[in-house]
């Protein structure tokens, strides 16, 4: 089966060195294949250190990284540009040390930032865009590392909402021997944008490198309206061979909940909503196996 992961985002914001090691013995314990390592600060996770620790416990990593404010590469000043770029590579450095193939997350703008755009302006912000992400896809592409840009919500952004405009806006940067960029995809945002979340998945195609799934409601998959095993076998389809990574989020995570919208609890608590999560992806994977 896929391999199955989770993010720590689940219980912690932001994550350290200091509180990584129990997190990654409850996420082993409770059996998944691996964690996804949110990097907010640079220097917040030490590579070697997180590298061995996974290693001890027998599990694989995916990066992501976060659009905090301050961060953008649009629309923004020379040294905006400047400080985001050297975050990015911070996380090409760290996924690279933890042997993850891809960060992923929405490198374009702050998350929250909205404005509008004219169809000329939107094409301008686009090739603004292409230029000051290009250096980094070339850094993370010398490191074995791929940019997923992630698409987010109306709600979280007014600049790449869904697959059509990341593939419209990326342009050459996906092209034939570009490398260093591809998409990353999250079954929440696709179930506001998308008309089909299958159809979603099969125009991003070949340059889809990350899943994150969670409920309809951004709480655990598995009970909620989206259509799992249509979704599951596009992704079969456009043949996506990587992980399934929950990533949800609690109301306590102050720094994340506020962006997130995250004004209740998604469940009885942290463990419970990593637990059911991964029984229902668990269950759902065998049964599509079985069904193929």
């Amino acid at each position: 089966m896929r391999p199955l992961g989770v993010n720590t985002w689940v219980w912690t914001s932001p994550l350290t060195d200091a509180g990584l090691p129990d997190l990654v013995d409850t996420i082993a314990t409770m059996g998944f294949d691996g964690v996804e390592l949110p990097l907010e600060n640079a220097g917040d996770l030490d590579p070697d250190t997180t590298a061995s620790l996974l290693g001890e416990r027998g599990l694989m990593a995916w990066v992501v990284g976060a659009m905090a404010p301050g961060r953008d590469l649009v629309a923004t000043s020379p040294e905006t540009v400047a400080s985001t770029q050297a975050y990015l590579r911070s996380c090409v450095d760290l996924a690279a040390a933890v042997g993850a193939g891809s960060v992923c997350g929405p490198f374009y703008a702050q998350t929250g930032r909205v404005w509008r755009m004219s169809i000329d302006e939107r094409d301008k912000a686009y090739a603004e865009w292409r230029e000051h992400l290009a250096p980094v896809a070339e850094y993370a592409a010398g490191r074995g590392v791929v940019l997923g840009i992630e698409p987010l919500n109306r709600y979280e952004t007014s600049f790449v909402n869904t697959v059509d405009q990341a593939l419209t806006a990326l342009g050459p940067l996906l092209g034939p021997g570009a490398g260093g960029v591809g998409l990353a995809l999250d079954t929440y945002h696709l179930n506001i944008e998308e008309r089909s979340s299958a159809d979603a998945i099969r125009a991003a195609g070949e340059h889809l490198v990350h899943v994150q799934v969670c409920g309809n409601d951004r709480g655990a998959p598995g009970g909620d309206q989206t259509d799992w095993p249509s979704l599951v076998r596009a992704l079969a389809e456009v043949g996506y061979a990587g992980g399934l990574t929950i990533e949800s989020f609690t109301p306590d995570n102050a720094s994340i909940a506020v962006a997130a919208s995250i004004w209740r609890p998604l469940a009885a608590s942290s463990d419970d909503l990593a637990r059911s999560g991964l029984r229902f992806l668990t269950t759902l994977l065998q049964e599509e196996t079985h069904h193929d």
